[in-house]
C-alpha cells in the first residue's frame, strides 16, 4: 500500500464506487476541469479552514465541559468513561444499546466465522448453515418473540403466492405498512396482552425485548422478496444463463431473477434471517442475496476486507473522542441555552448532528463488516462525510444508501419516478419518515426534506448547467445556492432526529435574540461558502480518477 491514504480511499470503502469499464472511466476523465487545489483562490480557503475549524471544536468542547454555565443540568445523564478519567455523553439510546453490546456483538461475528469455516469444510450448504445460525441468533436475541417473527414471515410469503403482480403488490404494501403501524401501537404484542393464558412465554424476550425496533428492516426485506418474486414471473429470466455469456454487473444481479424455483419459502426465510444483515441492514435485495450466495463475488478479498475494518475501527475511536470531550447530545436533550454564545450554540446542533451521522454509520458499517468477512457484499450506506454535502437529492443519495436503492426501485420508479418528481418524493418521504418511528416530529422532518428540494429543483431550471457551466460566475452562484441547501438540511435534520421542532426555534431564537446574532449569521454563511467550493474541488479532483458518484 504505497499511497498512506488509500485506507481512506472509495475502493476501499466500496468498489461499487468505481466504474466498472474503462470506457466509463475515460468519459468522466473527459468532463473534468483542471484542479485548483494550488490556486491563490484555494491558498485563501486553507488559511481560512486552518482559522476557523478548531474554532468551531472548541466552542462545542466550551459549552459542553465542566465549566460550563448549564452542565449541572445534564451531569446526571454522563457515565463514566475510559479516555483520560473523563466522562462520557452515552445518553443516546440507540447508539447506547449498540455500544453497550459491542462486546456481545464482536463474540458473535468470531462465532459465526468460525463456524461458517467449519460448515465450509464439511460441505454443509450455505443457506442452511444461514438458516440454523439464524435460528439460534434469533432465540438469544428476541426469545420467544421469534415466534412472531416467523408469523409475520408466513403471511407475507402467501401473499406472494396468493395474488397476481398488480394485486400482490398493492396487498403486499398494505399489509407491511399495517404491520409497521401495529408494530408500534402494540410494541411488540406481548403474549399475555394477545392470550392471557400465554403471558409465561413473555418471561424471556431476549437480548433485544422489542424485536419490533428492527423489524422494519424485515419490511424492507419482505417487500423485496416480493417484488423480485412478482418481476421474474412477469419477466421470466435466469441469471444463471446470463453469466455464460458476460459478466454479471450488481445491475444484473438486482434485476435479473435467478431460477424461478429458487423463489421458495426456505430461501425467503433465509433471506429475511441472515444474521449480519439481520439487525440494521444494509439492505440487499433478494435476487442480489441468493446470486451471492452461490457466486462470491471477486470484490470481496481478504486485504479489502482488514482495510474496511480498519476503518470501521477509526470511527468507533472518533465517535469515543467526540462522546468523551463533548456532550452535545445530553446538553440538547436539556434543551438550555441560555449563557451561550451564537457560535457555541450552533456548534453544538453541528456535533449533534455528527454523533447522529456517526451513530448511523458505526452500526452499519459494522455489519456490512461482518457480511464481507461472510463473502457477501452489500452496498455501503454512507459514501460522503456528513460535511462533505451540499446538495438535498445528492444528500439523499450518498446518506443510508442501500435503503435510498430501495426506496427507488421499490417504491419511486413504480410510482411513475421522475414524471412526478415533487409529488413522488413527496410519498416517498413520508413513508421513509413512518418507517423510522411514527412520531410527529419526523413527518415534519419528511416533509421539510421535500419542501427543501424544491428551490434546488427550481436553480437548477433558472441556471441550466448546459448553459451557464462555462462561465466562471456559475461555480460561484452554484456555491450560494449550496450554502442555502446546507442550512436547509441542518434544519431538517435538528427537527427528525436531535431537538425537534420546539427545540429548533428555542435554538434559533437564542442565536439571534442578540446583536452579534446577524453578524455570525454572515460569517458563517462565508464559511460554508469556503466548504462547498472544496467540496466542488472534491468531486472534480473524483472525475479526474474517473468517478462520478452523482453525489
Amino acid at each position: 500500500m504505497k499511497n498512506p491514504l488509500y485506507l481512506f480511499s472509495l475502493e476501499v470503502l466500496d468498489s461499487r464506487l468505481i466504474p466498472e469499464s474503462q470506457d466509463k472511466l475515460n468519459q468522466n476523465k473527459r468532463n473534468a476541469t483542471q484542479s485548483r487545489w494550488r490556486t491563490p483562490e484555494f491558498f485563501v480557503y486553507y488559511i481560512i479552514f486552518v482559522a476557523v475549524v478548531p474554532q468551531m471544536f472548541w466552542a462545542a468542547m466550551s459549552a459542553s465541559n465542566e465549566k460550563s454555565v448549564n452542565y449541572h443540568l445534564y451531569e446526571d445523564k454522563l457515565a463514566q468513561g475510559w479516555i483520560l478519567g473523563r466522562k462520557v455523553d452515552n445518553s443516546d439510546a440507540q447508539y447506547a444499546g449498540f455500544r453497550d453490546k459491542l462486546p456481545i456483538l464482536a463474540g458473535a461475528v468470531v462465532l459465526h466465522y468460525v463456524l461458517r469455516r467449519t460448515a465450509n469444510a464439511v460441505r454443509i450448504q450455505r443457506l442452511l448453515f444461514d438458516v440454523g445460525f439464524a435460528a439460534i441468533f434469533l432465540a438469544v436475541l428476541h426469545g420467544f418473540s421469534t415466534v412472531k417473527i416467523l408469523a409475520i414471515y408466513v403471511v407475507n410469503f402467501l401473499i406472494s403466492k396468493s395474488f397476481n403482480k398488480r394485486a400482490g403488490m398493492i396487498v403486499t404494501w398494505i399489509f407491511n405498512i399495517i404491520i409497521l403501524f401495529l408494530n408500534e401501537w402494540y410494541e411488540g404484542y406481548k403474549f399475555g396482552s394477545v392470550i392471557p393464558g400465554l403471558g409465561i412465554l413473555d418471561i424471556y424476550c431476549g437480548l433485544l425485548p422489542r424485536w419490533d425496533v428492527n423489524f422494519n428492516f424485515s419490511v424492507l426485506r419482505m417487500i423485496s422478496y416480493n417484488y423480485d418474486y412478482y418481476e421474474n414471473i412477469a419477466n421470466p429470466n435466469d441469471i444463471e444463463k446470463k453469466q455464460l455469456d458476460d459478466p454479471v454487473s450488481e445491475s444484473d444481479r438486482i434485476s435479473i431473477g435467478p431460477p424461478k424455483a429458487d423463489y421458495n419459502f426456505f430461501n425467503y426465510i433465509a433471506y429475511l434471517v441472515y444474521t449480519p444483515l439481520y439487525i440494521a441492514g444494509p439492505i440487499l435485495t433478494f435476487n442480489d442475496f441468493i446470486y451471492q450466495s452461490k457466486h462470491p463475488l471477486a470484490s470481496v478479498s481478504q486485504k479489502r476486507t482488514l482495510l474496511y475494518g480498519l476503518r470501521v475501527l477509526a470511527c468507533i475511536l472518533v465517535m469515543e473522542w467526540l462522546l468523551h470531550y463533548m456532550y452535545v447530545v445530553a446538553l440538547s436533550s436539556v434543551g438550555v441555552w441560555e449563557g451561550l454564545s451564537p457560535l457555541q450554540i450552533s456548534m453544538i446542533g453541528f456535533f449533534n448532528l455528527k454523533t447522529i451521522w456517526l451513530k448511523l454509520l458505526i452500526p452499519w458499517r459494522f455489519f456490512r463488516l461482518w457480511a464481507l468477512l461472510d463473502e457477501i457484499d452489500p452496498p455501503e450506506n454512507m459514501i460522503r462525510c456528513m460535511s462533505n454535502n451540499y446538495s438535498a437529492s445528492a444528500f439523499w443519495r450518498a446518506w443510508h444508501k442501500s435503503y435510498n436503492r430501495w426506496v427507488i426501485r421499490y417504491l419511486y420508479i413504480p410510482l411513475g419516478g421522475a414524471k412526478h418528481p415533487i409529488r413522488n418524493m413527496l410519498i416517498v418521504f413520508t413513508f421513509v419518515a413512518f418507517w423510522h418511528d411514527i412520531q410527529l416530529r419526523l413527518l415534519a422532518w419528511g416533509w421539510l426534506i421535500t419542501l427543501f428540494v424544491v428551490p434546488e429543483v427550481a436553480a437548477k431550471l433558472v441556471f441550466p448547467a448546459k448553459k451557464w457551466r462555462s462561465r466562471p460566475i456559475y461555480r460561484h452562484i452554484c456555491a450560494i445556492g449550496a450554502v442555502s441547501n446546507i442550512y436547509m438540511m441542518m434544519l431538517a435534520n435538528l427537527v427528525g432526529f436531535a431537538v425537534g421542532l420546539g427545540g429548533l426555534r428555542d435554538m434559533l431564537r437564542d442565536i439571534f435574540s442578540s446583536w452579534t446574532g446577524i453578524p455570525y449569521f454572515l460569517f458563517t454563511s462565508a464559511c460554508l461558502f469556503v466548504g462547498v467550493q472544496i467540496m466542488f474541488e472534491v468531486r472534480a479532483q473524483e472525475a479526474r480518477q474517473g468517478i462520478n458518484l452523482r453525489c
